[in-house]
């Protein structure tokens, strides 16, 4: 298996801003992105250094020149039960939720912290062009989340509903009018109807009543965007253990998602790591077009995090 991140090349920004973004980038991207194969070459672009605590990234979003990601600030560690109580597998630990505004170079522009007591996870970010979407969740499974739409201007959070699950990526389908969510690890998904005024006409609607299986085993999906035509583009890993107890490989990859029935169009492996031996896909993603195909953004690393950027032929 190909590694080409090993040796992370760090170039000017002026390579980073030459990128030249198709007008319709959603239908641009997804097109793009079903002709990644295994072997596609990814360039390294830049890595640039965040200059402040990340704390654990989650998801990402770049409007312009700058970054929105959301990050979870761990103070106490979940810890598991000795036996599961009620539908909870472990405790819910205790921490801060933020969505970081960052400007290209990893200086800090602004710190909105989400969430309230033990909902304190965000999860991954879409841009619908005018809002950010984002769920805030307790950290464990079969918990529940507050659904947030972000101002990315002023950085004015909105509550839009809350859902008796945890809610790890959200994205807003602008075709329909709905608002499509996965459950811890993938593992179900769920949909949304929007009304006139905004609200969420379904909320109420029990999760078992609402969510469907996903049917794709290969990835856990960690941060998802809306892609147009009903598509939601996913970016997540998958760890593999060769015997119990033993150190993980992780790989990460790209799934292009058809929102409605919940099955993969296009699966690709992503392989890239850091020096450090971490998938890129591991946490906060975003993927846009270029001139030169695709770029990707990648900040796979808790605390001290990096900015990792990479082009790839996909025309």
């Amino acid at each position: 298996m190909r590694d080409v991140s090993r040796h992370v090349m760090v170039f000017t920004m002026a390579a980073v801003a030459a990128a030249a973004v198709p007008a319709d980038t959603r239908a641009v991207l997804a097109e793009r992105v079903v002709k990644l194969t295994r072997d596609s070459f990814w360039k390294p672009v830049a890595s640039v250094p965040i200059k402040f605590t990340t704390y654990h990234p989650q998801g990402m979003v770049k409007i312009g020149e700058t970054l929105f990601v959301s990050s979870v600030e761990i103070q106490v560690r979940t810890k598991r039960l000795v036996e599961p109580l009620d539908r909870y597998d472990r405790d819910t630990g205790r921490g801060v939720g933020h969505v970081f505004k960052i400007d290209m170079t990893g200086n800090r522009l602004a710190d909105l912290r989400l969430g309230e007591g033990s909902v304190y996870h965000p999860g991954g970010l879409d841009h619908d062009g005018e809002h950010i979407w984002v769920a805030v969740a307790e950290y464990r499974p079969n918990s529940r989340s507050i659904i947030y739409r972000i101002d990315p201007v002023t950085m004015k959070a909105t509550e839009v509903f809350r859902f008796a699950d945890h809610i790890g990526a959200i994205v807003h389908n602008t075709d329909d009018n709905t608002l499509h969510g996965v459950s811890w690890g993938s593992r179900r998904f769920y949909r949304w109807t929007l009304g006139s005024d905004g609200r969420v006409t379904n909320a109420h609607v029990p999760p078992e009543v609402l969510s469907t299986a996903n049917t794709s085993h290969y990835l856990d999906y960690q941060d998802c965007k809306y892609a147009g035509a009903r598509r939601m583009l996913c970016t997540g890993v998958t760890e593999l253990h060769q015997s119990p107890g033993a150190p993980p490989f992780r790989l990460g990859g790209i799934d292009l998602v058809d929102l409605r029935d919940g099955r993969p169009v296009h699966q690709v492996p992503l392989l890239l790591w850091t020096a450090g031996g971490m998938d890129m896909t591991h946490n906060a993603v975003w993927i846009e077009p270029s001139a030169m195909g695709l770029r990707g953004y990648f900040m796979p690393e808790d605390d001290m995090s990096t900015l990792y950027i990479y082009d790839v032929e996909a025309k």
